[in-house]
């Protein structure tokens, strides 16, 4: 979603293709020898695998952009996964991983109190990077999620998923 998002917001035109992770085509594994998503392969054959990567290439930014989708995608992403998915591991305590994210969602509402967005006044990286696991995070348990008092966190997911552009990237492409 956030490769999708960064690639919208340049004004970058690609061509989507839809993958079934559950039966991956060849043409996947041409591109990438890792087989997962996003892949986005550019004209003069360069493939970029990531999806911050592919933010990175679309929107550029600064180290600081950066430092706080890091810190997402390491620890948070990992109790995100543990609490979401917890059929997957062994062993695992899903309301101890989701009190474990919750820490970095309160500091998320702790820094949305101060701005608008997480880059400041206007939607930008952060924002873009990090809203679709709060998404997900949110999707394990909705109910709970709301009842939360992170107020500066429900508007800015709410105005996230109420974006024309949020809505433009979920639209599924035609295979």
């Amino acid at each position: 979603m956030r490769a999708r998002l960064a690639l919208r917001l340049a004004k970058i035109e690609v061509q989507i293709q839809e993958i079934d992770l559950h039966n991956r085509p060849p043409e996947l594994y041409a591109a990438s020898s890792k087989g997962t998503v996003p892949v986005l392969v550019l004209n003069d054959g360069t493939v970029i695998e990531e999806s911050i990567e592919i933010v990175r290439w679309a929107l550029g930014g600064s180290e600081k952009d950066y430092a706080l989708i890091k810190r997402c995608d390491g620890e948070f992403k990992q109790h995100l996964d543990r609490y979401k998915y917890s059929t997957r591991y062994e062993n695992v305590d899903p309301q101890f991983h989701r009190q474990q994210g919750s820490l970095f969602i309160d500091h998320l509402n702790d820094e949305l109190g101060k701005a608008d967005y997480l880059a400041g006044n206007e939607f930008g990286i952060p924002d873009l990077c990090i809203a679709p696991f709060i998404r997900q995070f949110r999707a394990a348990d909705v109910e709970w999620l709301d009842e939360q008092p992170w107020p500066a966190l429900h508007n800015w997911l709410q105005r996230y998923l109420e974006s024309n552009d949020f809505k433009a990237i979920m639209v599924k492409a035609i295979p």
